[in-house]
């Protein structure tokens, strides 16, 4: 019997589904073109907007004059940018990196062991405050904060307390964390559920405090979900447009994010190369978080 060529038997070997090659591209060709027609296309657009004048009024917007690389140096130039850029850094540093981790994890952790009707009922309270459409929301949201009948300023005896005026970022923080928490929790909830039962018994059995506990023991087995949900709410959060609902940027853009800034600068400026040129910007920091991600869960392989 003769043997197939080497080139042959390195092709069915790598079609370990055989159902061949023609075949597996027409199955994922769908996709793929879904892929290309909302994901690869608007970034390649967005691009070549970022390097033009491309205006929303004006003759600018019939015929765009190719600027290259001006925008962008324009935006590193721009304090309103920088301003942005710190403000989206605070942002999710403060409400996913810290608020919605350690808020996310301390729910899953104490839920472990409380009853299945009580676990249920904060379960569905938590997720009840992800699923909630963003404008309903932010009006709820405004409701508690409102300066003169905000049901904060009632409770804690403080009428009058301009909360999204005087510290916006602040109550953008509280809000976010408030907001995206049970995506964390149920994530952790899961990681959990992989810890060997034996290995807590036998921290409990030796006296190790809650801390240890969490330290020595269930962290070593949660690290690749700690990594994987510190990325993920950390991109949903630099990209949220939900800071708007709230503030509008506001006060003197002392609440004004990148998203917040690229529809400023988009829509009511009128400026979308400008805005694009932004949005390509997010995307290069979106990456270099996503690499940094990638290179750490590499490192714990």
């Amino acid at each position: 019997m003769v043997d197939a060529p080497p080139a042959r038997r390195t092709g069915r070997a790598r079609d370990t589904a055989g159902i061949g090659v023609a075949r597996a591209v027409t199955f994922v060709s769908p996709a793929l073109v879904l892929i290309g027609l909302f994901l690869v296309f608007p970034a390649l657009w967005t691009i070549y907007i970022g390097i033009t004048d491309y205006t929303l009024t004006g003759t600018a917007s019939v015929a765009p004059k190719i600027v290259g690389l001006g925008n962008f140096v324009e935006a590193l130039d721009d304090a309103l940018f920088g301003n942005a850029l710190w403000l989206t850094l605070v942002f999710v540093l403060g409400s996913a990196v810290i608020g919605q981790n350690f808020l996310g994890f301390a729910l899953a952790w104490l839920l472990r062991g409380a009853r299945p009707a009580l676990r249920r009922v904060v379960e569905s309270l938590v997720l009840m405050s992800w699923i909630l459409p963003s404008v309903v929301v932010a009006y709820l949201w405004i409701a508690l904060l409102d300066r003169d009948g905000g049901t904060l300023g009632a409770l804690i005896g403080s009428p009058g307390t301009a909360w999204l005026v005087e510290y916006p970022m602040a109550s953008l923080v509280v809000f976010n964390t408030w907001r995206g928490t049970a995506f964390s929790m149920l994530l952790y909830s899961s990681a959990l559920a992989a810890v060997p039962p034996s290995q807590l018994e036998t921290a409990r059995s030796v006296g190790a405090s809650g801390w240890q506990t969490v330290r020595d023991v269930v962290f070593p087995h949660i690290r690749g979900h700690v990594l994987t949900n510190t990325l993920l709410i950390s991109l949903w959060t630099a990209n949220d447009f939900g800071p708007f609902l709230l503030t509008a940027g506001g006060p003197n853009h002392a609440s004004e994010t990148l998203p917040v800034f690229i529809y400023q600068q988009a829509v009511p400026s009128g400026r979308l190369g400008y805005a694009a040129a932004v949005s390509v910007l997010l995307l290069l920091v979106n990456l270099v978080v996503s690499a940094v991600y990638l290179l750490l869960l590499r490192k714990r392989s």
